[in-house]
């Protein structure tokens, strides 16, 4: 959480989410998936100045519990002094006891987001899904809470000006944005009239127009000019050199020695591979995508 203090920006975690994203995929399947199709709305996670503050926290916590489909799962919420936003004590279940920085007693906006990822985090737990080392098994969590339809409450908590700011979760605001705009892209949801943060607002422009670029890379078909351009030169030269940085698709020949091209989906991530032999019609394996692309 920071609190007052720097906010991180841009994309220095890009890659790990982008994994994440297939992980969720891998695990769940994409029919499961789909079932998230509605967001957390604002309505079941409001919390206003005058509810009872732990009344109010816990019917916030099953509100998510529902959402995730966790029906067996009882959340206990507690307040105390602490550096992180929340903790969750991942125990076998159902009870799982959850604290919340104190904070948030003056914060109560904010409780809805703090839970939605501390509730994922027994979401993963119960799928025995995660990644090694804190860092990017917190990456996962954020990701996923944002990708399933909550994650837009952890973007609108970020705030900031001269004076102040407050950012909650481990990815910066913009990731949270490229998250929360694949999502709006893969259900034809508009999460932005949902926030109250300005800020936020700005931070899933950004992201945005970085996950339409997703869908705008060679091969694919709607690439532009310039790329079209590189990626003709590098198949010429394909696949003698190394890959090429700042580009995602990778050659490499068969087995009888034709020239195939690699390239990650624009929706889940997974690497599609393909002959290079002009137009081409993939279906990815993992999520389903059919894409076009002149390869």
């Amino acid at each position: 959480m920071a609190n007052d203090g720097p906010v991180e920006h841009g994309y220095p975690h890009l890659e790990t989410v982008r994994a994440a994203v297939t992980a969720l995929y891998k695990r769940l399947s994409y029919d499961t998936i789909q079932t998230f199709a509605t967001s957390v709305l604002p309505a079941d996670v409001a919390f206003c100045d005058t509810d009872d503050l732990y009344l109010g926290a816990q019917r916030v916590a099953h509100e998510l519990v529902r959402h995730y489909r966790l029906p067996d799962a009882r959340l206990i919420v507690s307040f105390r002094e602490m550096r992180h936003a929340a903790n969750v004590e991942l125990a076998a279940g159902p009870e799982y006891f959850v604290e919340l920085n104190d904070r948030f007693r003056t914060h109560r906006r904010d409780i809805g987001a703090a839970l939605a990822h501390e509730v994922m985090h027994v979401y993963l737990h119960r799928l025995d899904l995660s990644f090694t080392g804190v860092r990017d098994n917190e990456i996962l969590t954020d990701t996923a809470t944002t990708y399933l339809g909550a994650g837009w409450l952890l973007l609108d908590a970020y705030r900031e000006d001269g004076a102040s700011s407050q950012k909650l979760g481990y990815l910066t605001p913009e990731e949270f944005g490229y998250v929360l705009a694949k999502r709006a892209l893969l259900f034809g949801e508009d999460p932005s009239v949902w926030f109250t943060s300005p800020q936020a607002y700005s931070a899933y422009v950004k992201g945005m127009t970085l996950a339409r670029r997703d869908g705008q890379e060679p091969p694919l078909t709607a690439a532009g000019w310039a790329g079209r351009r590189r990626y003709a030169r590098d198949r010429r030269h394909a696949p003698a050199g190394p890959p090429q940085p700042g580009v995602r698709y990778r050659f490499s020949p068969d087995g009888g020695g034709r020239l195939r091209v690699s390239f990650p989906c624009p929706t889940c991530h997974q690497r599609i591979r393909v002959p290079v032999r002009g137009r081409v019609r993939a279906r990815c394996a993992l999520c389903g995508s059919v894409l076009e692309c002149d390869t």
